[in-house]
C-alpha cells in the first residue's frame, strides 16, 4: 500500500528534484550563475510579466528563470523543501535572518502604521524595531509574555487610543530566556485589528524551536520567520534567513526581496539543502543532550535560576502555552550564576569544549553573555524587566557527548 503523503524528513532528499533531468545526479547541481537565457523574446516577456506581477500565472504556470536576484534553481528548491516543515504554501530565503525580518516588515508596514511586538527578541531585531523603523514613520508598542490579551488591548488603548496595529511580531521562545508567548492569543488579536480592508498580519520568529518542535502556522500565525543560520543550516558555515506562509503573502515578500536584493545566493541555498536533510535528527539529538545538561545545571549550588522549557511546572501559565503550541523542549538553556558579571565572565572564560561565541543551533556547543553581547543594545531598563541580567549565561547545546559537556561545565564552575 503506497502512502499518500510522507513526513518532511523523508522528502528532504528528493522533493522538487528530478535526477533524470540532470544526467542522473542524485544531488541537485549547483547553479552558480547570475543570468539565465530565454528560448525566445516572447518567453522573456512572459517571465518578466510574472516577475513584476503584471499578470496572474496561467493554470500550472511557474515563474521562469531570469536573474539570480529574482530566482535561481537552488534557491527555489531550498524554498520548496523548507515550506514542508511548517505546512506553508511557499517560502522565501534571504541573505540573513535580519534580511528576512527587515524585508518582511518593509513589505507590510507603512509610515504611520503601528507595530505590536512581543519581547524579548534577538538584539538585532530589537535595534531594528526601536531605532530603524521609527526613521520610516512606523510606531511601535511592546508587550511581554506576562501580559494577557486584555492587558495588551489596554496598553494599546492607552498609547494609541482608537487605533489598531497593522502588524504583530513575536519571537517565541524568546531569546535569551526561553519565555513563551501564546500564538493563538496573538492570532485572536490580529483578527480583531481591522483597518478598512487592511488585515493585521501575525508573524512568529520560530528560530529557537523550529521547524521541528513548533509550527506557528498551525496555531494561527500568518508568517513564520527564521534565522536559518541557526538550526536550519546548523553548521556555522553560512548566513541565511527565511519566511514561510501562504502563496499570496510570500509573493509580496519576494517582490520586495527582488528590489532590496536580499535573496540568498545559489551556493548558500545549495548548502541549506544539505542541512535540511539532517535537520530533524540533529535537533532531536541536541534536545536530548540539552535535557541532561540542564538537569546538571539546575542542581548546581552556584546556579540561581535556569530557563529551560523542560522545567516548566504544571501550575505555570507558561506550561499551558507550551503544551498548546510546542512539540519539544529544544536545546537552548540560559541560567543565572550566583554573583554578577564578573562571575559570569569567569565561568565563560574557563569553559572548555563550548565555543565562546554568539549564534546558536549549530553542531558545536556555544556559550555567550547576552547582556554584553547579543543584547547589549537593548535598553538597561528593558534588560532588567526581561531578565537579561549581568549574571545570565546562554548555552546552545550541540552534538558533542552530553557527559563531556557536563564535565566542561563542572570545571568552569570550579573557577567561579
Amino acid at each position: 500500500m503506497q502512502k499518500k503523503s510522507y513526513a518532511p524528513e523523508s522528502l528532504m532528499m528528493s522533493y522538487g528534484y528530478n535526477a533524470s533531468e540532470h544526467q542522473g545526479a542524485v544531488k541537485c547541481p549547483l547553479f552558480q550563475t547570475s543570468t539565465f537565457s530565454f528560448n525566445s523574446a516572447r518567453e522573456g516577456k512572459s517571465f518578466f510579466e510574472l516577475a513584476y506581477g503584471l499578470r496572474k500565472p496561467d493554470k500550472g504556470e511557474e515563474p521562469g528563470m531570469i536573474y539570480s536576484r529574482v530566482n535561481n534553481p537552488n534557491l527555489e528548491l531550498a524554498e520548496q523543501r523548507l515550506k514542508l516543515w511548517d505546512g506553508g504554501e511557499d517560502a522565501a530565503f534571504f541573505a540573513s535572518g535580519m534580511a528576512a525580518i527587515s524585508t518582511m516588515m518593509f513589505t507590510f508596514l507603512r509610515p504611520g502604521d503601528i507595530l505590536l511586538f512581543g519581547s524579548p527578541v534577538y538584539g538585532g531585531t530589537d535595534h531594528f524595531i526601536h531605532h530603524v523603523l521609527p526613521q520610516f514613520g512606523v510606531r511601535t508598542l511592546m508587550f511581554t509574555s506576562e501580559e494577557t490579551e486584555d492587558d495588551i488591548r489596554a496598553l494599546l488603548h492607552a498609547k494609541y487610543p482608537g487605533e489598531v496595529p497593522s502588524f504583530i511580531y513575536v519571537e517565541t521562545p524568546g531569546n535569551p530566556v526561553n519565555n513563551l508567548i501564546d500564538i493563538e492569543m496573538c492570532s485572536r488579536l490580529s483578527e480583531s485589528f481591522v483597518s478598512g480592508d487592511k488585515k493585521c498580519l501575525l508573524a512568529v520568529d520560530n528560530t529557537f524551536l523550529g521547524p521541528v518542535f513548533q509550527h506557528p502556522l498551525k496555531v494561527g500565525a500568518d508568517l513564520v520567520v527564521y534565522s536559518a543560520t541557526k538550526f536550519i543550516s546548523g553548521h556555522s558555515d553560512l548566513i541565511a534567513g527565511a519566511c514561510v506562509g501562504s502563496k499570496n503573502i510570500i509573493a509580496g515578500i519576494k517582490a520586495m526581496r527582488t528590489f532590496l536584493g536580499s535573496m540568498l545566493d545559489p551556493h548558500s541555498s545549495w548548502l541549506v539543502m544539505r542541512s535540511l536533510e539532517t535537520l530533524k535528527i540533529r535537533m532531536e539529538r541536541q534536545a536530548l543532550s540539552a535535557i541532561k545538561v540542564a538537569e546538571y545545571v539546575r542542581n548546581h549550588p552556584k546556579v540561581e535560576t535556569v530557563h529551560f522549557l523542560g522545567f516548566l511546572e504544571e501550575s505555570d501559565a507558561q506550561k499551558k502555552v507550551f503544551d498548546k503550541q510546542c512539540d519539544g523542549t529544544g536545546s537552548m538553556i540560559s541560567f543565572t550564576i550566583s554573583g554578577g558579571e564578573a562571575e559570569a565572565f569567569r565561568f565563560l572564560d574557563n569553559l572548555s569544549l563550548f565555543k565562546l561565541a554568539v549564534s546558536l543551533g549549530s553542531t558545536e556547543s556555544l556559550a555567550e553573555h547576552p547582556a554584553t553581547m547579543t543584547h547589549i543594545d537593548v535598553s538597561a531598563e528593558d534588560r532588567q524587566r526581561l531578565g537579561i541580567h549581568p549574571n545570565l549565561v546562554r548555552l546552545s547545546i550541540g552534538l558533542e557527548d552530553p557527559g563531556d559537556l557536563i564535565a566542561a561545565i563542572e570545571e568552569a564552575f570550579n573557577h567561579v
